[in-house]
């Protein structure tokens, strides 16, 4: 999840902003998760894992 959609419960402001020490804290505490697959939508990750499930029943395959 990006920080961008989320509100801070202290100061009900977008976290993005940055407005208290919450929003500050938890946007620092966002950006430096390294998460390559945090930005994706889900059907980009489902379109993700059916290519890797045929390349991997292709490979299967060609080896049998």
């Amino acid at each position: 999840m990006t920080y961008d959609r989320l509100v801070c419960a202290n100061c009900a402001a977008p976290v993005s902003e940055g407005r208290c020490r919450v929003c500050r804290a938890n946007r620092e505490r966002l950006q430096q998760d390294n998460n390559y697959f945090a930005g994706l939508n889900p059907m980009a990750l489902i379109a993700l894992l059916a290519v890797l499930v045929a390349a991997m029943a292709l490979l299967a395959h060609q080896t049998a």
